[in-house]
This record gives structure tokens, C-alpha cells and sequence, in this order.
């Protein structure tokens, strides 16, 4: 660190104090062009603090991030009361089960954010990596080397353990972020920038690093969607309506997050019990999130199709079946009609389409006709099948043998993910921290000139 950043020490305060009013708030009359101006001086103080956290070491942004964990162990009780409000409103407004699972903070949930960040603190540093590096026959020494995107927006709905997870991997990489974090959950994410604001702050850091538009509801987002030249890459997390919104409205780079059709093929050879371990923990250890699956092949040889779905349903899923799997399932085991309408659906809740097939190539033009591109699973014990599935099934994730609720940042060791990347330029899949940076050429001379 080559120059010290200025340390502002926050004033402690008790977990019931109250959040204070934030000096952006705008006015019942703030027009559109004054949101935008004041969307502005958010994004150019984001520049600002990231130009610090660019310059801070990993030393320094570790403490941050420790920093960050602690305090959300000591304001716990300020978040969770924050919450219940978002919930119980939620609940008033009758919100899906699926949204109100995801909105919800618990105890153990905010246990599992704080070991997230200690996780990441205990990852190396992506920035100043060296990707590949040479010297020429004229003695140019050339390196190309990770360094932060900058400012980092992102733009979700009714999940505020996004709030902690983007925001840590954003500092962790060097970045400012700046968060649009929906109306559902806006008590929640109040209460957790100024917690992560404050634990910044204590340890020196920017608290301008982490920054939150959500005072200017919708029209702060559009703001920030057409902030070109002050935000350098946006990610949008939530559905399809959100995702496609900002994909077709933003003016800045966007990185594109996809929801999660996603599909699992039991082919003939795989075994019953692998079978319906991986199909109960894929659907419904946590039903509302995009890596449940959400449609399941059957080969017409299998011998598994009742076994897992009568399983399915004692668990509560509700079954969308074809004609051909109606006709295989014992009368004991509910299901109803499936249409084109069930195959395209991502349900995140328990619900479960089933269709059978004849062969591998089956499975995989299904897939390839309704995939989002996000996961695709398939269960074997035939090694050539799972080599052909895997070449075959293009999507930024494909597993063997394993629920698909592994495609996670956390689970495959990136500490956490700021979101699942359908797209195919810069990030594809999990996005962890090599994601939220880009690269600089470094090039190194004696006097050397071009002829």
C-alpha cells in the first residue's frame, strides 16, 4: 500500500439504534432529472472510493471484510427485526411462498453470511494475478495481470443475503458497489448498508464502497441503467421480467444472469437409490432458488421412474407428467397433465415436470429446446453417455451424478457468487471474484522503439 487511506473512526452504537436518515433521501417532489443527478454523485463518489480500494492490499481488505462479518454478528438483532418488517409485509401483499422463502433472514442464515466472508478472506487475492506473460526477441517484457472492474452496480429483488454476498466480493476484488436491492426488501438492505458502511469505515476503508440507490426506488434504477461512463459493468439477479428489463433498458456493460430451467436425465443404467437422494435434495432442500431442478427425463428402460417419484410426492412435489409417465406410475402416486407451458416454466417451488424419453439424444434436444443455460444434470453409471452429455449440453454448468443444487459460488470454493452467468462473454457459470475483475497489459521496456 503506497499511500494510506484516511481513517474515520464510526461512533459505536447498541443493536437497537436507530439507522440514520440517509443524506440522499429524496424530496416526495424529486423529479426524474433529479433523481438521476443524484444517482450521478452516488456513482462518481463510487468511483472514487473504488480508485482507493484498487490501491488497498489484501491485508486491508481482509480486515474489511472481517470487519463486515463481526458487525453483522453484533447487529443482528437490528437486521432480523429489519426483516420481519419486509416479511410480514410481504405476507400482507400476498407474496409467493417461494419470494418470502427467499426474503427471509434468519439467525442461521446470518451465521452463514459471516462464514461466507471469513471464507473470503481466506482466498487469495485475484488482483495482480498474472494470467500469461512473455518477453519478446526486442526484450519487451509483457505480463497480463487481473485488476478491479471498478464500480460494480447490480440490480436484484427480495434477497438480501445478496446485499453481504455481492458487496464482499466486490471489496474483496478491489471494487465499489453500488445496489439497487427491490422494494421487498427494503428495510432489510437499509439496515445492512449501514451496518457494512460502519464496519468499512471502522477499519479505514471507504465506506463509499458500498452504496445503495434504493431511496430512489424505480426510477434510481433506470438512473442507474443509463449511468454510462460512471458504473463499469452492471449484474442483474432475480427473474426473467428483471433480468430481461435491465438487458434491454441498460445503457452500461451488463453482465447477463439467467434464470434456471433446469433439467436432470436419468438414463437407463443409473441406480434407484443415487436416484432419489439427488432428485429429493435438487428439488426440494431449498425449492425457490434458480439451481432446483425443475424437469426431469426418465429413460422409457429405466426401472427408477416410481420409486423416485413416489418419493417426490411423499415429499410434497407436485408432479407435471407427460402421457408416457402417467401411464408408468403406480395409481398411489398423484400427479397431473403436463404442457409446453410446464416445460418451460423455472417454478422455484415444488412443483416438478416429468417427461419420458427414448435415448440420450432425446434428453439432450429436450434440453437443448426448453434450457435456459444454466444447469444440466445427468445420472449414469455408463461412462460414454456422461461423456457425450457433457459435450454435448451446452449450458455454463453440467454435472454427473451430483444435485444440481451444487452450482453455487460457495459450494465449488469461490467463497460466494454474485450471481450464475448464462451468458458466454467474460463469465460464464458462478461468478466469484476472478469474475468482478478484468485485465490491464503491463508492458515493460529499455528504450526499445517499433521499426
Amino acid at each position: 500500500m503506497t499511500e494510506a487511506l484516511t481513517h474515520t473512526t464510526a461512533a459505536t452504537s447498541g443493536d437497537n439504534t436507530a439507522i440514520p436518515a440517509s443524506p440522499d433521501a429524496p424530496s416526495v417532489t424529486a423529479s426524474a432529472a433529479d433523481i438521476e443527478a443524484a444517482v450521478h454523485a452516488i456513482a462518481d463518489r463510487s468511483k472514487q472510493a473504488a480508485r482507493r480500494m484498487a490501491r488497498a492490499n489484501r491485508a486491508w481488505k481482509d480486515r474489511g471484510l472481517r470487519a463486515i462479518a463481526a458487525a453483522l454478528q453484533e447487529r443482528k438483532g437490528l437486521i432480523l427485526s429489519a426483516n420481519a418488517k419486509d416479511v410480514a409485509a410481504g405476507k400482507a401483499s400476498g407474496t409467493s411462498a417461494a419470494l418470502l422463502d427467499r426474503l427471509t433472514l434468519t439467525e442461521a442464515r446470518i451465521t452463514g453470511l459471516v462464514d461466507a466472508l471469513d471464507n473470503l478472506a481466506n482466498l487469495p487475492d485475484p488482483v495482480g494475478n498474472v494470467v500469461r506473460g512473455q518477453t519478446l526477441p526486442n526484450g519487451l517484457r509483457l505480463r497480463q495481470v487481473n485488476v478491479p472492474m471498478g464500480v460494480v452496480a447490480a440490480i436484484y429483488e427480495a434477497r438480501p443475503n445478496v446485499t453481504v454476498d455481492i458487496a464482499g466480493l466486490a471489496l474483496k476484488s478491489g471494487n465499489a458497489v453500488i445496489l439497487r436491492g427491490g422494494t421487498a426488501a427494503a428495510a432489510t438492505n437499509e439496515a445492512l448498508v449501514h451496518v457494512l458502511r460502519e464496519a468499512l469505515d471502522s477499519v479505514g476503508l471507504p465506506s463509499d464502497a458500498v452504496q445503495t440507490v434504493d431511496q430512489y426506488g424505480r426510477e434510481g434504477a433506470n438512473a442507474l441503467m443509463r449511468a454510462r461512463g460512471r458504473v463499469d459493468v452492471l449484474i442483474p439477479r432475480g427473474g426473467r421480467e428483471l433480468i430481461q428489463s435491465v438487458v434491454t433498458n441498460a445503457a452500461v456493460p451488463v453482465i447477463e444472469t439467467g434464470e434456471g430451467n433446469v433439467h436432470i436425465f436419468i438414463d437407463e443404467s443409473a441406480g434407484e437409490e443415487m436416484a432419489v437422494d439427488i432428485l429429493l435434495n435438487a428439488k426440494t432442500q431449498r425449492p425457490s432458488v434458480c439451481n432446483t431442478v425443475e424437469t426431469l427425463l426418465v429413460h422409457s428402460r429405466s426401472t427408477v421412474l416410481p420409486a423416485v417419484a413416489a418419493a417426490l410426492r411423499a415429499a410434497g412435489v407436485r408432479l407435471h407428467v407427460d402421457e408416457r409417465v402417467r401411464a408408468a406410475l403406480p395409481s398411489s402416486v398423484e400427479s397431473e397433465p403436463a404442457s409446453d407451458v410446464d416445460w418451460g416454466t423455472e417454478y422455484m417451488d415444488l412443483d416438478l415436470a416429468v417427461a419420458m424419453v427414448d435415448s440420450l439424444d432425446d434428453a439432450v434436444k429436450h434440453i437443448r429446446t426448453w434450457s435456459t443455460g444454466h444447469t444440466e444434470a445427468i445420472l449414469t453409471n455408463n461412462l460414454a453417455n456422461a461423456e457425450r452429455f457433457i459435450a454435448e449440453i451446452d449450458s455454463a454448468a453440467v454435472i454427473v451424478n451430483a444435485s444440481t443444487r451444487f452450482t453455487d459460488g460457495g459450494e465449488l470454493g469461490l467463497g460466494a457468487e454474485v450471481g450464475i452467468s448464462t451468458q458466454k462473454l467474460h463469465a460464464r457459470g458462478p461468478m466469484g471474484l476472478t469474475e468482478l475483475t478484468t485485465t490491464k497489459w503491463i508492458v515493460q521496456g529499455e528504450g526499445q522503439v517499433r521499426g
